[in-house]
C-alpha cells in the first residue's frame, strides 16, 4: 500500500484517485458490516453506493477543474445524505433512528475525508505550495512514521497507559516516541522540499499527531463497543481497512482545511 500510494502521487493523480476509490468502497462496506448488530441495521448498500458516488464526484471535479470546485460541487451532493431517511420508511426495521444515523455516519466518516485527499493532489498552486503533492506525500509519510514509531517504542518501553479505557496497549512512552521520530522526519521533509516553510511542515505534523491520535482512539472506541479486535481481515496480520486508515479518517479534513486556508491568505 505504501508503494502504491507513493508511486501514484509521483506518476498519476488518477491512479491515486482509483486507489482510494477502492479504499473508500472497501472501507464503507467494512464499516456497515461491523456496525450491523441485533440492535442496529444500517442500510449497507445504500450507504456504500452513496458514499462511493460522493467520492467519485468530488475526486473527478477536483482533478478535472480544481480543488475549490470539487469541494463546492461536493456540497451539491449533501442532499444525498437525506436519502437514507426516506429509504428507512420502507424497511420496517426496529430502531430506525439508529439505522439512519449509522448509515449517514459511514459516509461522513469514510467517504468525505478520503475524497478530500484528491482535492490536495495538485502540482502547482502558483505560490509556496508549488510542490503541493509533496505536502500530501509528507502527510502520509509523517502518519506512517508516527504510527510506526509509537508502536515500536510503546511495545518495547511502554509502561504508563495513555487511554486504558479505550486502547489498553497505547502508552505515553509510545506516543512520545512517535512524536520524536515524527519531529525528526518532518525536519527531513523540510530539508528535501523547496518553497515550503518549516512552520507549515510542523503545522502538518501537529495535525497528524493530534487528530491522528484521536482518530486511532475513536476507531478503537468503535471496536470496543462492538466487542471486536479488528475491523476486518482484508489485510492479513494488519486487520481491516478501518484499522489501517483510522488516523486519516479524522485528520485528512483538518489538513485539507488548513492548507486551503493558507493558500487563501497568500492570494
Amino acid at each position: 500500500m505504501v508503494f502504491l500510494i507513493i508511486a501514484s502521487l509521483y506518476f498519476s493523480r488518477w491512479a491515486f484517485a482509483v486507489i482510494f476509490l477502492a479504499v473508500t468502497v472497501l472501507g464503507l462496506w467494512e464499516f456497515y458490516t461491523v456496525s450491523t448488530t441485533d440492535d442496529c441495521k444500517p442500510q449497507r448498500w445504500t450507504g456504500t453506493i452513496l458514499g462511493t458516488v460522493w467520492y467519485i464526484f468530488i475526486a473527478a471535479v477536483s482533478l478535472l477543474i480544481n480543488a475549490g470546485a470539487g469541494l463546492m460541487f461536493g456540497f451539491v451532493f449533501l442532499p444525498l445524505l437525506f436519502i437514507p431517511f426516506i429509504f428507512e420508511l420502507y424497511r420496517k426495521k426496529e430502531k430506525p433512528l439508529l439505522n439512519v444515523a449509522v448509515t449517514v455516519m459511514g459516509i461522513i466518516y469514510v467517504a468525505l475525508p478520503l475524497s478530500l485527499l484528491n482535492a490536495m493532489n495538485f502540482p502547482d498552486h502558483g505560490n509556496i505550495f508549488t510542490h503541493f503533492p509533496a505536502f500530501l506525500l509528507g502527510y502520509f509519510i509523517i502518519t506512517w512514521i508516527y504510527d510506526t514509531g509509537a508502536y515500536l517504542v510503546g511495545k518495547n518501553f511502554g509502561r504508563h497507559k495513555f487511554f486504558e479505557r479505550i486502547s489498553p496497549k497505547k502508552t505515553w512512552e509510545g506516543t512520545l516516541g512517535g512524536v520524536v521520530v515524527a519531529f525528526i522526519a518532518t525536519y527531513g521533509l523540510f530539508l528535501l522540499s523547496h518553497g515550503i516553510s518549516l512552520i507549515d511542515w510542523y503545522a502538518l505534523m501537529f495535525m497528524v499527531i493530534f487528530f491522528g491520535t484521536f482518530g486511532d482512539l475513536v476507531e478503537s472506541l468503535f471496536k470496543r463497543s462492538l466487542n471486536l479486535k479488528d475491523s476486518g481481515t482484508i489485510l492479513p496480520g494488519h486487520g481491516g481497512i478501518l484499522d489501517r486508515f483510522d488516523t486519516i479518517f479524522l485528520s485528512a479534513t483538518f489538513v485539507f482545511l488548513y492548507f486551503n486556508f493558507r493558500i487563501l491568505l497568500l492570494l
